[in-house]
């Protein structure tokens, strides 16, 4: 039966279920990208196992995921041309930000990740031998040359730079009309996170930085990312934006700030903190 879920505090992540899902577990359905849940624009509410006899089609993969206080939470996905039953829907993540709880959408992001992750590894990269779950933790492993295949995590890191009363602020070609934020780029092989936000910056604006310290990460199930932001001070250097990468970059006064990312990013609450705190000092 369809009902919403009061979100208890903590999750606890296991590959090993205690047994087959029933009328209290929580259920993550999805479809690609999309997850199930209930057309009523009022409330937004995620099945219970039950509601999945309304699915014609039989599940591609199910997962465990652990507990969210005393609920077990799976993962599911199902085909392309499945019709969600009555008064279901299918919705991208990204738009029900604000409407799941905050620990719920937390989880369906992670559960995204691990469908995702299932999905693309069920053959070896190295032999291409059909892969098999390892029974002790979320891994599939080659049982022909036991090349072990783990979700994977992509680190990028993010920069606010602060000089004087302004921020540095820049435009993707990708971004919606108007919009800029922080500065961002993934990690390379074999760099520290710090060696990373200096090489990013330079090569997207020109800009030197100095002082970088720690902010809050968030992970970002779109499609599988580790974001890590960080604040700095101007060390040097005048814009010139990468061609390739950046449409614009400008430094902005913290009173006249331009169009910013939305709130369900670590984007927008980086600015904001350190906003919020120059303001104050």
């Amino acid at each position: 039966m369809l009902m919403p879920f009061s979100a208890p505090e903590t999750y606890v992540g296991t590959v090993i279920a205690a047994g087959e899902p029933d009328a209290d577990s929580l259920c993550f359905v999805f479809q690609l990208s999309t997850l199930l849940v209930a057309g009523d624009p009022a409330a937004t509410l995620l099945p219970g196992h039950a509601d999945l006899a309304g699915l014609a089609a039989a599940p591609l993969r199910r997962l465990y995921l652990g507990t969210l206080g005393e609920r077990a939470c799976y993962a599911f996905e199902y085909g392309a041309d499945t019709e969600a039953p009555q008064g279901m829907q299918w919705q991208g993540l990204r738009s029900l930000f604000g409407r799941l709880d905050e620990s719920l959408f937390a989880l369906a992001g992670r559960a995204l990740q691990f469908i995702d992750w299932d999905r693309t590894h069920q053959f070896c990269g190295r032999c291409g031998t059909p892969t098999q779950h390892r029974a002790s933790e979320r891994a599939r492993e080659c049982p022909a040359c036991n090349l072990i295949a783990y979700p994977r995590i992509a680190p990028a890191v993010m920069c606010l730079i602060r000089r004087g009363r302004a921020i540095l602020l820049a435009r993707s070609p990708r971004f919606a009309p108007g919009m800029y934020s922080a500065l961002a780029g993934f990690v390379e092989p074999g760099e520290s996170l710090e060696q990373c936000l200096a090489r990013e910056v330079l090569e997207e604006t020109g800009v030197r930085i100095v002082n970088a310290r720690y902010f809050a990460s968030q992970p970002w199930p779109f499609p599988h990312s580790l974001m890590i932001a960080f604040v700095a001070d101007y060390a040097g250097g005048e814009i010139t934006p990468a061609p390739d990468e950046i449409e614009d970059a400008q430094w902005f006064d913290i009173d006249a700030l331009p169009k910013l990312p939305n709130r369900i990013s670590i984007a927008r609450r980086l600015i904001d903190g350190v906003v919020a705190e120059m303001r104050a000092g």
